[in-house]
């Protein structure tokens, strides 16, 4: 496996935006949350979400923390989702140059995600490719695995049969994104592979949620199928609001440990993001899935 994992922390855009409290998150908090995870040495992060303040009142400010990160680390890869032309428009008009767009294999979950069929999600992607032809975006596969109205895939032929008409509209990479936990190591090597086979000139990254326990076994699947580009957030915050029953993310502290201790490159550090998700677990409340975020960086013991 390559040595080098590239970490796509998610969870100001993906973790945030399920936080439930009032008045929303301040906006100057995230933005400190922000600072500690990059201070940690994450390089890639989803920060936000272009979408109606009023269907996600947690991301409404967009805009103002959109001009803060850009302005603040001009290096990073830094990328917003939009779930349409506007706001693509609207990131696009602020300097973004990569987002990311969400499609779920599963017709019942894009419809209650979005509240779009798959032709008027194709339609809508075809327009914003047209619109802004140097825009980097990330597809991201909700529901790539099993849906919470439809039950587990148990034909990953599905998934690629699916994803032709994207491939030939321009997409580059796509993200596997694991929405509801529902995953298993055999699934995702299976659905690597036929990927791998059907456009191996597409770039591949992975979204796991750890609703089972098998977040970070299937990332490590994932790795073992050739993907280098992982994601995962901070304190596993998060869980869809259109997957009933489904937990948090990946926790970001977890991996990096595992990883780390491995002997891989990620490039982050380790009791500098752990730091960062005990902050954020203190300042900030929501569903939580991390493991090690209440006890100190472990030493190495002597039997």
């Amino acid at each position: 496996m390559n040595k080098k994992i590239e970490v796509f922390e998610v969870g100001p855009r993906d973790g945030f935006q399920s936080v439930k409290c009032t008045p929303p998150i301040a906006t100057d908090l995230k933005l400190e949350v922000i600072d500690r995870i990059v201070a940690a040495g994450v390089r890639h992060m989803e920060y936000t979400s272009f979408v109606s303040p009023k269907a996600i009142p947690q991301l409404a400010d967009a805009k103002e923390v959109t001009q803060a990160v850009l302005s603040k680390y001009p290096g990073l890869d830094l990328f917003a989702l939009v779930p349409n032309l506007r706001g693509a428009q609207n990131a696009y008009e602020l300097g973004l140059r990569r987002v990311c767009y969400v499609v779920s294999l599963s017709k019942s979950h894009n419809k209650a995600n979005i509240n779009r069929t798959h032709e008027q999600s194709l339609e809508a992607y075809r327009e914003i490719r047209a619109a802004y032809p140097d825009l980097d975006i990330i597809l991201d596969l909700a529901t790539a695995f099993g849906c919470p109205f439809e039950g587990k895939y148990e034909d990953t032929s599905a998934a690629v049969k699916f994803l032709k008409d994207y491939v030939d509209a321009g997409m580059t990479t796509c993200c596997l994104c694991d929405t509801i936990g529902i995953a298993d190591p055999r699934q995702v090597k299976e659905l690597i592979g036929e990927l791998k086979a059907a456009y191996p000139d597409l770039a591949l990254m992975v979204h796991f949620h750890d609703t089972r326990g098998l977040g970070m076994v299937n990332t490590i699947a994932a790795m073992e199928s050739g993907v280098t580009c992982v994601q995962s957030a901070l304190g596993g915050l998060g869980g869809c609001p259109f997957a009933p029953g489904a937990s948090g993310n990946l926790s970001t502290e977890d991996m990096i440990w595992m990883l780390n201790e491995m002997g891989y490159d990620t490039g982050v550090e380790f009791s500098k993001i752990l730091e960062a998700a005990k902050f954020q677990v203190e300042k900030i409340p929501g569903n939580y899935s991390g493991h090690h975020i209440h006890i100190e960086t472990p030493t190495p013991c002597k039997y």
